[in-house]
């Protein structure tokens, strides 16, 4: 599959207008200003394009519910809070082919009706800020953005919105709550953001890969666009992969490409012939699979009926030198840390396992600890205003279910055994 999201990333004038213009840059753009708006929204549905923020819902029936609100003016959130540990895809984007997302988000404006956008950006990176803000300026200049988009009486208007690291802000509506200015903590849904958003308005949040698909999608099509990968999920797909690899980064391939193959094939096996012992597949917060399990397709659909989640496309390989009891703690630490404290079972949960797992770490874990993680797990999963309790439970139930017998080594033995 040819590039496009990463396309050219490698030359050093990447990022520069210029160099986006001869290579096809605006021409989708250019292509949907004169189109009906409810055309747009329909070709992205019939390309079944779905947000790769994490959640996998679809774009077009989520730019339909906001579309038929009422309400104006309609905002334009890009989710560029890329903060689950693991993942790493969107920065190519931000810091090397930035134009492609303002394209996208200008695409995405005519479609929504929205005159004004966002780019919430993640406080840790400081380089996309300044790479960001000089495409803006270079996309004003060229008259992408503003008053007139192109001469065709379009209004978009896009800023950058940096957040000040925080994990929780990921979630849509703490997203919200932070650009409006406020402490960014979940709000309880319904009403949810298309129909009552930010500052009260229509507000749509897709993530920055998501938008990043809508030149390529416009330029070929929905049924180009549909061929591409999976059929239940199509399209390019980014994925990033780090730990024991030999050749860890981002991939851009199609979506559906076998777990299995991400790791042997793109990325070279595990590194130093060492064997595989599990992979975490979407990012932290998503299921972790043994070394037996990994022959499945990475996509939105196919990745629950083995027994995980695509995620954000984040694999993370561990050999067989990894401790999972340590991983699993190290997990738990970040959410803690990461829990904004608005429910009870998250704020309170987190720090109980957090401390049960250390114990059974150094070696003072008790019998009946094992089983009282899976107890507090299920009692936080599905309690909370959003997935950060969900996703906590996950990490700890699964890391149990795959790897108990580690667990009960570091009871009987008193210690870690790796």
């Amino acid at each position: 599959m040819n590039k496009t999201l990463l396309a050219n990333i490698d030359d050093p004038r990447s990022a520069d207008l210029d160099f986006y213009e001869q290579n096809g840059g605006y021409e989708s753009l250019r292509k949907a200003l004169p189109m009906d708006p409810g055309v747009i929204i329909e070709n992205v549905k019939n390309a079944n394009l779905r947000g790769r923020g994490g959640a996998g819902f679809p774009t077009g029936m989520k730019w339909t519910f906001a579309s038929g609100d009422p309400k104006f003016p309609k905002y334009l959130v890009c989710n560029a809070d890329e903060g689950e540990p693991g993942t790493f895809k969107d920065r190519p984007i931000l810091e090397k082919n930035p134009h492609i997302l303002i394209e996208g988000m200008a695409i995405s404006a005519h479609a929504l009706k929205s005159d004004y956008g966002y780019i919430y950006l993640r406080g840790e990176y400081p380089d996309a800020r300044v790479i960001l803000e000089q495409a803006i300026d270079q996309a004003y200049e060229k008259k992408y953005l503003g008053d007139n988009v192109m001469g065709s009486g379009k209004k978009f208007h896009l800023s950058v919105h940096v957040g000040a690291g925080a994990y929780i802000c990921g979630e849509e509506t703490a997203l919200i709550e932070s650009l409006e200015g406020k402490k960014g903590q979940p709000r309880l849904k319904p009403p949810f953001p298309v129909s009552v958003g930010a500052w009260g308005l229509p507000t749509i949040v897709n993530n920055v890969e998501t938008l990043s698909n809508l030149p390529l999608l416009i330029r070929i099509g929905p049924e180009q666009y549909a061929a591409i990968g999976s059929p239940e999920c199509p399209g390019p797909k980014l994925y990033s992969v780090s730990g024991h690899v030999e050749r860890p980064g981002v991939l851009e391939l199609p979506m559906g490409t076998s777990l299995k193959e991400i790791i042997y094939e793109h990325c070279g096996g595990i590194k130093g012939g060492k064997t595989l012992k599990a992979v975490i597949p979407g990012g932290i917060s998503t299921p972790v699979l043994p070394h037996d399990k990994i022959d499945c397709p990475m996509d939105f659909v196919n990745m629950p009926k083995h027994g995980s989640m695509l995620g954000s496309g984040a694999v993370i390989v561990m050999d067989e030198s990894v401790c999972m009891v340590k991983v699993c703690l190290r997990a738990i630490k970040f959410f803690e840390h990461e829990s904004c404290g608005k429910c009870t079972p998250c704020k309170d949960g987190t720090g109980w396992l957090r401390r049960i797992l250390a114990r059974i770490e150094q070696g003072e874990g008790h019998k009946d600890d094992i089983d009282l993680l899976v107890s507090i797990a299920g009692n936080i999963a599905g309690k909370t205003f959003c997935p950060l309790g969900d996703g906590t439970a996950s990490v700890v139930q699964n890391f149990v279910k795959h790897f108990r017998a580690e667990f009960e080594s570091h009871i009987t033995g008193r210690g870690c055994p790796f």
